[in-house]
């Protein structure tokens, strides 16, 4: 594939093999963001994992210092009071039944994240097929199924993503926009990362991190000297 002009230029500012401390990283970054649009910077951590066991999994979230950049339309499947709860706390869609039968018959998935009572999850578990390969099908373990439908909510509103291994260990992430200032790209960085030393699995044996590196959407890679978080 041909690289464009202007990633043969940005790449050009990236010395190949060199690991750079995260500050000299948040510095590259903004520079080598090639799109008119404000770019998403995102980090990638290649981690010592054999995903195929379930001790070595990992999955959660985390809500940025600074919040990601984007808002996330959020659709709540929950009925009477916590309907009510959902809509205080400002979710774009709130419904039930209605709103499943719209996902169902059209294939409606305007919305970015969905959170629900546990008492709608048996409905919802019928919507599977349509909802789990999109990465929105509700899950205890990323607090989108719960009766706390204010904090949720709320949460998803000041940034807070999932995120979860992929089978080759990788795992990715968001952690701001190129018009973020250094110091607010760092300490997203700087959260995200130290998250995910601190939910190292204890069978995993030697080196926990092989690499991380940070880019702009179009822009090239950056390494990252993985000592430069050790605290």
């Amino acid at each position: 594939m041909k690289k464009g002009k202007k990633y043969v230029e940005a790449a050009k500012l990236v010395e190949k093999n060199k690991l750079y401390s995260k500050e000299e990283a948040i510095d590259l970054v903004k520079k080598t963001s090639t799109t008119k649009f404000d770019s998403s910077v995102e980090v990638a951590m290649n981690l010592n994992l054999d995903t195929k066991k379930a001790d070595q999994q990992l999955r959660g979230t985390i809500c940025l210092p600074n919040g990601t950049g984007k808002t996330k339309k959020i659709l709540v499947i929950a009925k009477g009071p916590k309907a009510t709860e959902a809509k205080e706390a400002g979710a774009d869609y709130v419904g039930d039944v209605d709103y499943l039968e719209k996902i169902e018959k059209e294939n409606w998935l305007d919305f970015d994240t969905l959170i629900a009572t546990p008492d709608m999850m048996p409905q919802l578990g019928k919507l599977g097929k349509i909802l789990g390969p999109k990465g929105l099908m509700p899950n205890p373990k990323t607090g989108t199924v719960t009766m706390d439908i204010k904090k949720a909510v709320l949460e998803v509103k000041q940034g807070r993503i999932e995120y979860r291994t992929d089978s080759y260990g990788n795992v990715h992430t968001i952690i701001g926009k190129v018009s973020f200032t250094e110091k607010q790209l760092l300490e997203n960085l700087e959260a995200f990362v130290s998250l995910i030393l601190k939910t190292k699995p204890s069978v995993v044996k030697g080196t926990y991190v092989k690499n991380i590196s940070i880019s702009t959407t179009m822009g090239p890679g950056i390494k990252i000297d993985t000592n430069s978080f050790d605290k």
